[in-house]
């Protein structure tokens, strides 16, 4: 028996298994730009952009923002209020990640010297850098990180393998199954065979799964897999008003609460179930992020963008 098939679940023969995935990648893959670079800075920048986004969104936000801002020196200098206005502008979620990313460039600048860290223990130690993302950034730009576990990874392992539902399962599964030295084709390989075969409904036949042969779903036609955390609605959201805000505060400086409300939602009555307090609730979230001051003079709110 070997090393792998002592982990329980995968086939003896795992470097087939290997072999026929890096190939299917490599033969055919979705053509991202971030895909053609190892600059951890530009690397960064896609794995931030993509929390919760859509790929295709991200394009046209990743190449305008690194138009903008091309190296990692020029967004540390930048004005945080114009990169949570981008962020803002190209809806691409909740803003403090682009104060996060903010901070994590002005971090390699004074802490690192320009150069960013080169494995996820290092990459973690910036700001607003899980391990999820460390571990990617560490892949794509250095060919230097673990065997990633995304909803689509633990999707394919839970049909192929029988992996249970469980992240340390998935972990320690995932780790056996990468071959060693291989982190940047392996994990865009195995991302891209959850994104495009084997999404929630799969399509094994129709995009050529390389894992038909072992596939565990595919030989009895069960297909379930773990439960998938859906982003909430947009339209209506608290995201959606904490975005109006921001934009309102960048183009008005400093503007008085009831002002503000009456900008933010057409219902804004001061003393309703979307008035004064509903609205102070989002600016101390706002506040808490380090993304707007709020003051009260003389008896009334102000709000503005921090500095």
């Amino acid at each position: 028996m070997t090393e792998a098939s002592a982990e329980g679940y995968l086939p003896d023969d795992v470097e087939r298994v290997r072999e026929a995935l890096v190939e299917w990648y490599e033969n055919d893959h979705r053509e991202y730009p971030w895909r053609k670079t190892t600059d951890p800075y530009a690397v960064l920048v896609s794995e931030v952009m993509s929390q919760q986004t859509q790929l295709d969104r991200v394009v046209d936000a990743w190449e305008a923002f690194l138009d903008r801002w091309p190296t990692v020196e020029t967004l540390a200098e930048a004005d945080r209020a114009d990169v949570v206005g981008f962020w803002t502008d190209h809806s691409l979620g909740y803003n403090n990640r682009a104060k996060y990313l903010h901070e994590a460039a002005r971090q390699v600048l004074e802490a690192y010297g320009g150069q960013f860290p080169r494995d996820p223990d290092g990459l973690q130690e910036l700001m607003g850098v899980g391990p999820y993302t460390a571990n990617a950034v560490a892949s794509f730009a250095f060919d230097n990180g673990d065997a990633v576990v995304d909803t689509n990874v633990k999707r394919v392992l839970y049909r192929a393998f029988d992996v249970p539902d469980e992240d340390s399962e998935f972990e320690r599964v995932a780790g056996a199954l990468m071959p060693d030295g291989k982190s940047r084709v392996w994990n865009n390989a195995i991302m891209e065979l959850g994104g495009v075969a084997c999404e929630k409904t799969p399509a094994c036949d129709g995009a050529a799964c390389p894992w038909r042969e072992w596939c565990l779903a595919y030989e009895t036609g069960d297909f379930t897999a773990p439960d998938v955390p859906t982003q909430p609605e947009f339209e209506g959201s608290r995201r959606q008003f904490r975005g109006r805000v921001i934009s309102i505060l960048r183009d008005g400086g400093e503007v008085e609460l009831d002002a503000l409300g009456s900008r933010v939602r057409v219902d804004y009555v001061p003393e309703g179930q979307y008035g004064r307090e509903w609205l102070r609730g989002l600016l101390d979230d706002l506040a808490d992020d380090g993304l707007v001051h709020v003051a009260d003079r003389e008896g009334e709110t102000f709000a503005r963008l921090r500095e």
